[in-house]
């Protein structure tokens, strides 16, 4: 998978986007926030990944130069709520800025996802294979028996015709 170059300074929207994907993906992988939300109520899970996508949206057009009021409207969320992530009032605010330290520091913040998503582990990968091996043996099984009743069955219907032909004889 090739790499993404991550804007930290963005200099425009598409910088914006790119920054604003990484905080937020980055911070959701991140084992500590994985743990969080999977203490958390299920439906507080919900407003996590709003308040985490907010935070980010908002730290990554601070990053821009923008104002606060002007990333509010831009987010559709008060002032004061923008002002808290980006001080670091709320966890979610928290949460992204050490995302964005971390990106600071050369950190790369996706690389557990992508490894999981890209390289099932050994002993998956053995279940897999025998499992693999179980369907088809069973499909080999299963087609000889198919085979076997198609047989009958043409057998079957030669016999009635026969006793068909010598009914009508």
């Amino acid at each position: 998978m090739s790499e993404v170059e991550v804007p930290l300074k963005p200099r425009g929207r598409e910088d914006i986007q790119k920054l604003e994907a990484v905080l937020l993906l980055g911070t959701v992988s991140r084992h500590d926030v994985i743990e969080k939300m999977r203490s958390a109520n299920p439906k507080d899970r919900i407003t996590w990944i709003d308040s985490l996508a907010v935070a980010a949206g908002a730290l990554a057009r601070e990053k821009f130069g923008m104002s606060a009021s002007r990333i509010a409207d831009e987010l559709g969320r008060g002032e004061q709520t923008v002002r808290s992530h980006l001080t670091g009032k709320t966890e979610a605010g928290k949460l992204v800025r050490e995302t964005y330290e971390m990106l600071l520091r050369g950190e790369k913040v996706l690389t557990f996802m992508l490894r999981e998503a890209e390289t099932p582990s050994r002993e998956e990968l053995e279940k897999l294979k025998i499992e693999l091996e179980k369907e088809r043996r069973e499909k080999a099984e299963l087609q000889e028996k198919l085979a076997a009743l198609q047989s009958k069955i043409k057998n079957a219907v030669k016999e009635l015709e026969n006793t068909i032909n010598q009914l009508r004889a």
